[in-house]
């Protein structure tokens, strides 16, 4: 099955609904969409989406409910499956900006509703409009979170000023039924915003119900070090059925990748827990976060790094790879970000990623040869990825057995070379990576 994700960030509905059948002749098999919930229809910054204001209301900048239904169907028409960012920690800081900022939708947005009741009787999901959604009795008393490694406080204090829901009766129906008006437009799976910010007991009365059986639910417990994912991450992996996003393999990749960080730790990391499960995990090496808030871009690889990175997650056996592209959103910042992600959907060494990652996929993984430098390991009897982070060429030697010989073809740089007798010696470049795959 394939299996890799796009995550087409900030992207609009009627873009993803363009572009469903090249993504799907690609080779994905998922599209991750942006949060779609009720939020500042004017408002072009990504960070909008995830301020929601209402959820019984489909309408952002990105588009309203009809033009998702035509993204929904026309990724299921092309194969591929649809997972959409649902935000449920928190709703939208509006404090200042209105008399009522802790009633949602607000007087105002109420008012709106009765006199534009066509139009925003299109874009509803569900629920009675003529009413609000939440008073200020559902929300945790105001005040931000200053110790970051406080469980307690993580989970009941504001985030940077959002307004942190409560864990009652109410917020817990709104949210149940808010699923199931989604799942009834076709969504596959759910990726969970701001996840260890949400009560374990939160997370299970929501999404771990008899209604979200068959959805592919996985959360963003964003984490930098074993102390953060001994409070954050590991126990919510023990404790419930959701994947995460693979936050220590990211720790283990930036280390590796370091001046004196060895290869010889992507050999297994998950058996010395530097990587989750391999059915637990959404790999990656760039997350929207990581460059688009200032206190997380400490966390970005070297660019050839993360090209490097790259092929291992997308080729190695474990783990749902995630690839990120965005429309240099981060450059009205960050200048040199340029160019970076925008359309890597489509890049050609992400498209043979993933011609790779699908030929192999459900093949075992096994070291061929391993040094700090590099490392090459093949999949099944057919594949053999090289990755190779230093300045020099490197001539491994490896055995045969087990491999079919005769011709590969290397997918990302079009050369060919045949695989022959008891053991093999190659070349891989400086600073690069093959992945080569039986003819």
């Amino acid at each position: 099955m394939r299996d890799v994700i796009l995550h087409a960030f900030n992207w609009s509905f009627a873009e993803v609904a363009s572009r469903a059948q090249e993504i799907s002749r690609l080779g994905y098999g998922a599209v991750l969409i942006p949060p779609p919930l009720y939020s500042e229809r004017e408002g072009s910054s990504w960070w909008q989406r995830y301020q929601p204001k209402d959820y019984r209301v489909i309408r952002s900048y990105l588009g309203g409910k009809a033009e998702l239904e035509l993204a929904i169907k026309a990724l299921h028409d092309q194969g591929v499956r649809v997972y959409v960012d649902i935000v449920f920690n928190h709703m939208a800081n509006e404090k200042g900006r209105r008399n009522d900022p802790y009633n949602f939708p607000g007087e105002y947005e109420l008012s709106r509703y009765r006199g534009e009741r066509k139009s925003f009787e299109q874009d509803r999901l569900y629920g009675d409009l003529n009413v609000g959604l939440f008073s200020p009795w559902d929300f945790n008393h105001e005040g931000d979170i200053f110790n970051w490694n406080d469980l307690h406080e993580s989970q009941e204090h504001w985030l940077s000023g959002l307004p942190d829901l409560d864990l009652n009766d109410w917020v817990i129906q709104q949210q149940q039924t808010c699923l199931a008006a989604l799942n009834a437009l076709g969504f596959d799976g759910y990726r969970i915003d701001a996840i260890k910010h949400l009560p374990l007991e939160h997370i299970a009365q929501v999404f771990q119900t008899p209604e979200m059986h068959g959805e592919f639910v996985f959360g963003e417990a964003l984490t930098a070090n074993d102390g953060e994912e001994n409070i954050f991450l590991w126990p919510l992996l023990d404790t419930t059925a959701i994947s995460f996003y693979d936050f220590p393999l990211h720790e283990t990749l930036r280390r590796v990748f370091s001046p004196a960080g060895s290869m010889r730790e992507l050999v297994d990391p998950a058996a010395y827990r530097q990587a989750l499960p391999w059915d637990r995990g959404v790999t990656f090496t760039i997350t929207h976060d990581i460059p688009y808030n200032d206190g997380f871009r400490w966390q970005l690889l070297d660019r050839q790094d993360e090209f490097l990175a790259n092929v291992y997650i997308t080729c190695r056996d474990g783990g749902v790879p995630l690839v990120f592209s965005d429309h240099n959103e981060s450059t009205e910042k960050y200048g040199e970000d340029r160019g970076r992600w925008n359309e890597a959907w489509q890049r050609a060494d992400t498209v043979a990623m993933i011609a790779f990652h699908n030929a192999v996929h459900a093949t075992p993984q096994r070291a061929l040869f391993e040094s700090d430098g590099f490392i090459v390991f093949a999949r099944g009897d057919r594949g053999i990825v090289a990755i190779n982070k230093t300045g020099q060429w490197q001539h491994p030697r490896i055995l045969t057995h087990s491999l079919r010989h005769g011709s590969y073809h290397c997918l990302l740089h079009g050369h060919d070379m045949r695989v022959d007798g008891e053991v093999f010696e190659f070349a891989i470049p400086p600073r690069q990576a093959q992945l080569w795959l039986h003819q």
